[in-house]
């Protein structure tokens, strides 16, 4: 790049800074931490595996989560693991035992440390569910995942990679873009798309609806966060400073480690779109990446395809943790 195309970060006014807090220069100067790994609950093993319902510290908010440990030993410099990343589930019916068991199972028999986390606000987990697009709640759930993953005896501090789905597609790649322990990264179904496709397609964040309308401690409506960023910074198809600085794609030159992508085509939930999309971003700033597109299986990538994309996600972090 030359002097005149360089991009400084964007500024926020200290008395005006809605919207800060998901900035990409925020979030990497962020200091985010990790806890010990309470271990709160045995679960009735399997051949292959030892389930644990555990907790850990996450921006104050106790988080629960399965953790899912293999029963053979140890390597010398422990387990490769993964955090995994569920998407969008109603919080009020979210419950840590429940969905993806089959991907879980298949990723511990594998040979993986899994550790599927409850988001805040969902299941036990304290704190208020945030959504994935307009807050960082989850992505730094995650983080503090990882950093709590590394203090564990038994798992490879340097061996470790996210998995994400649909909404929590988003997170796994902000997260590779702000936390470089995250050694590979791998999303199905993601729902990938920058800001500015909110215009573009006429997309609206689902992934949390809080019950209408909220009410403050001074007894006044609180408004959706991302309703008082538009406010301040208009709409991400205005374009701005703003909106560059929160574009996970505009800023993908901070992506250094390696990322899959699956989609089907006929996924009803989340367009295949958006992943092409990133991908043409990926190829024209000459990223590490693997791109998967099957022609059934919906959202979940369910059978007949389910079990190559599972081939496909296990050899690909076999290789990059």
């Amino acid at each position: 790049l030359t002097p005149s195309t360089l991009k400084t970060p964007f500024q926020i006014d200290s008395e005006n800074d809605i919207g800060k807090e998901i900035t990409i220069d925020y979030l990497k100067n962020l200091d985010i931490k990790g806890s010990e790994i309470t271990f709160e609950e045995e679960l009735t093993p399997t051949a292959a595996y030892q389930q644990h319902i555990v907790s850990y510290i996450s921006e104050g908010n106790k988080i629960y989560g399965l953790l899912t440990v293999p029963a053979s030993e140890p390597p010398q410099d422990g387990f490769k693991a993964i955090v995994f990343n569920h998407g969008y589930v109603p919080p009020a019916e979210y419950q840590t035992t429940e969905r993806y068991a089959a991907y879980v199972d298949y990723l511990a028999w594998s040979g993986f440390v899994v550790f599927k986390i409850d988001f805040r606000g969902h299941g036990n987990s304290q704190g208020e569910p945030t959504g994935t697009y307009f807050s960082p709640g989850y992505t730094i759930d995650a983080i503090s995942a990882l950093k709590s993953l590394q203090m564990l005896d038994f798992v490879d501090p340097e061996g470790i990679g996210m998995w994400g789905h649909s909404m929590a597609g988003n997170l796994v790649l902000r997260a590779m873009l702000v936390e470089p322990d995250v050694k590979a990264g791998v999303i199905w179904a993601g729902a990938v798309y920058s800001y500015a496709d909110f215009d573009k397609y006429g997309i609206d964040d689902n992934t949390y609806r809080p019950p209408q309308p909220i009410q403050t401690e001074e007894g006044s409506p609180r408004r959706r966060r991302s309703g008082e960023i538009f406010d301040r910074y208009g709409r991400p198809a205005e374009g701005g400073e703003y909106w560059s600085s929160v574009s996970l794609t505009e800023n993908i030159q901070y992506l250094n480690n390696p990322i899959q992508l699956h989609h089907a085509q006929n996924d009803e939930v989340v367009s295949i779109g958006y992943s092409y999309d990133l991908i043409a971003v990926l190829q024209q700033n000459s990223k590490v990446y693997e791109f998967y597109n099957y022609p059934g299986g919906g959202h979940n990538i369910s059978s007949p395809y389910f079990q190559q994309a599972m081939e496909r996600t296990v050899e690909f972090f076999r290789k990059h943790l």
